[in-house]
């Protein structure tokens, strides 16, 4: 009970703090970067403005392509102003093959599910403004055309990933055709992601995978607002040890919002606490929100296997316009095995989910399959509307071991 009465105070302490962010002011010179245009490669210039005005500047894309067709460090930065009113392309050849090649060789793990980046930035008190049209293009289409659907594969590099990042704001981007997911907020805290777009969708029939909008680690005081990002995967997913989030009027057409997966590392204790989600509008999600932990027992290693990780999950989620689920069963088949959905040790308690409306085409307002070894406690549900298409309203709540629900009646 101690424990329990120390992190609550933490978190009331964080919740006051989550929107104190600092614009930056620069007093240091200003860098132009001038592309080479099509064909060239405008990594060295990049580089290059970065380190003269990395620390007390001003960086300045213009209204042009920038080409990249290297991996890039950008990272401990100092109060500094980055205005991108063009575009940055991920250089791929559609031709030759050895362009992937060398991003699957290149690519920097980020030390988490064998995960990898092309593009580091961070440091302290960034202002990152896109101005509505600023642009990262990663060139996902070869990536999707490549991989055909396999799920996490192998060195298949994020776009961006923002990492060690304090007292700093990301506004007004655009990020198109992500090759993996569209960035990895990392080891950052105090990050404000404000007026956000992404759009990484396939034009073949190879699906665009593994392409969430954002996804975070290790994070404390993360707000994301005013975020439209239409993919074929999560729109923000929060994994291990996210701290404090604020998800506010968004816009999602992917699979939604996830809590996880995490519980994938055997014996590694993870967390999820304090996540509020509101003023969300989901078109077309699978299940506009859902928590998923691992099994728990291993199956393989992540990023294509793992499970036996246990933790707690303390979450807030108002205002979502669509259903909900709980699943403690995520694995990969590996020569068809299946099951263990009641071995997960994740702890799942004190969800609140209220103020949900809308049209869905399930017949449960909400599926919580909870681990037998780790039952979920503390779930209440309230001011629910749902309905059918045909506009029959819904009630019913699928559950498994779940203790004591509040506001609903559990029914299988």
């Amino acid at each position: 009970m101690g424990t329990l009465k120390v992190l609550l105070l933490l978190v009331v302490q964080a919740v006051l703090a989550i929107t104190l962010f600092v614009d930056v002011t620069t007093a240091g010179k200003t860098c132009e970067v001038a592309s080479k245009g099509n064909s060239g490669d405008d990594t060295d210039a990049i580089l290059s403005a970065f380190k003269s005005c990395g620390q007390n500047g001003r960086i300045v894309f213009g209204n042009q392509v920038y080409y990249v067709k290297r991996v890039m460090n950008t990272t401990g930065l100092r109060n500094v102003q980055i205005e991108l009113r063009g575009k940055i392309l991920a250089r791929i050849n559609h031709c030759l093959f050895a362009d992937t090649t060398y991003w699957l060789e290149q690519s920097q793990p980020i030390g988490y599910q064998n995960m990898s980046t092309v593009w580091w930035l961070g440091g302290d008190n960034i202002t990152f403004d896109g101005f509505g049209t600023g642009t990262i293009d990663g060139n996902g289409q070869v990536w999707y055309d490549l991989v055909k659907g396999y799920s996490n594969y192998p060195r298949r590099p994020m776009g961006l990933t923002i990492v060690n990042t304090t007292n700093s704001i990301f506004r007004g981007l655009r990020f198109v055709q992500s090759q993996m997911w569209t960035m990895t907020i990392l080891r950052s805290q105090n990050v404000l992601l404000t007026d956000i777009f992404v759009n990484s969708t396939s034009r073949s029939r190879s699906p665009a995978r593994n392409t969430d909008g954002a996804d975070t680690l290790f994070v404390n005081n993360i707000t994301f607002r005013g975020w439209k990002v239409i993919n074929g995967d999560d729109g923000i997913s929060l994994k291990a040890n996210s701290s404090n989030v604020l998800i506010e009027d968004c816009d999602f057409y992917g699979l939604g919002f996830a809590l996880g997966s995490i519980g994938q590392y055997k014996g590694i204790f993870e967390h999820i606490e304090n996540v509020t989600v509101r003023g969300i509008r989901y078109f077309g999600t699978q299940w506009p929100a859902y928590i998923k932990t691992w099994t728990g027992v291993a199956k393989g290693y992540p990023p294509n296997g793992g499970g036996g990780g246990f933790g707690f999950s303390n979450v807030t989620v108002t205002r979502a316009y669509g259903a909900f689920q709980i699943g403690q069963c995520t694995h990969f088949r590996d020569g068809g095995q299946d099951g263990d959905c009641d071995t997960s040790r994740f702890q799942i308690r004190d969800i609140r989910v209220s103020d949900i409306k809308g049209t869905i085409t399930k017949d449960s307002v909400a599926s919580l399959k909870c681990s037998a070894s780790a039952p979920c406690s503390g779930l209440s549900f309230s001011n629910i509307s749902l309905k059918r298409e045909s506009g029959a309203s819904i009630q019913k709540y699928s559950c498994a071991n779940v203790v004591d629900p509040k506001g609903f009646n559990c029914g299988l």
